[in-house]
């Protein structure tokens, strides 16, 4: 696979927050620079890796790529084919952060403004996250102790806290992404347990040559 540079700022002197923002907003550069090809490639090795990655778990939390991220609607279909049950994001009443069952491709669609498509059916309190065995989470970096620079949302964060301790996480990124650099924190960031990359997944305790194949 060929992989991309990653062209990061120098963040030195900035506070978390402003370090983290900066950060953020070059690796999403970068990917806008991403061919759209390229993508729905790396899209169809993800879907092999991914169900690798989940191993035998019954019910799995997901995310519905929008734009750039790495993309997830084939995934998605290729989880619930598996016989697996799949929850991914769903906004309940006044706008909490909830969860519906995946229903099929044609059943997502945009329901609030600059949210992802999201399932039918009723949301489901945060609750139900200790029923997941794996969570595949999006994440814009992520570096090789687990750190990860998300989206800005504080969604994931907050999910990190409510999962089972034995929940299998892993962070879908691409391989540029996943960097050597040691990425800014604060006290409420929690790590991950695993990069997951178009053509494997990588424990972040490890380097990245000690790879799970």
């Amino acid at each position: 696979m060929q992989i991309q540079k990653v062209t990061l700022p120098n963040v030195a002197g900035l506070d978390v927050e402003d370090a983290k923002q900066a950060l953020r907003s070059e690796a999403r550069a970068q990917r806008k620079r991403r061919p759209a090809g390229t993508r729905e490639q790396l899209g169809e090795q993800w879907v092999s890796t991914a169900l690798d990655f989940v191993g035998e778990c019954d019910v799995v939390a997901c995310y519905v790529s929008v734009k750039s991220e790495p993309p997830t609607r084939a995934l998605c279909e290729a989880i619930a084919r598996s016989g697996r049950k799949l929850l991914l994001p769903k906004l309940g009443p006044g706008l909490s952060r909830e969860w519906g069952w995946y229903r099929g491709a044609e059943d997502l669609s945009v329901r609030a403004p600059g949210r992802p498509p999201e399932p039918s059916g009723p949301a489901i309190s945060s609750d139900i996250l200790s029923e997941v065995g794996v969570l595949l989470m999006p994440a814009t970096l992520v570096d090789r102790q687990g750190r990860r620079i998300g989206q800005g949302g504080g969604w994931y964060d907050r999910v990190l806290k409510q999962i089972s301790p034995t929940t299998k996480v892993g962070a879908m990124v691409y391989p540029e992404e996943f960097v050597d650099i040691p990425l800014p924190q604060d006290p409420m960031d929690r790590p991950v347990h695993y990069v997951v990359l178009p053509d494997r997944w990588v424990p972040c305790e490890f380097m990245e040559n000690d790879a799970v194949a």
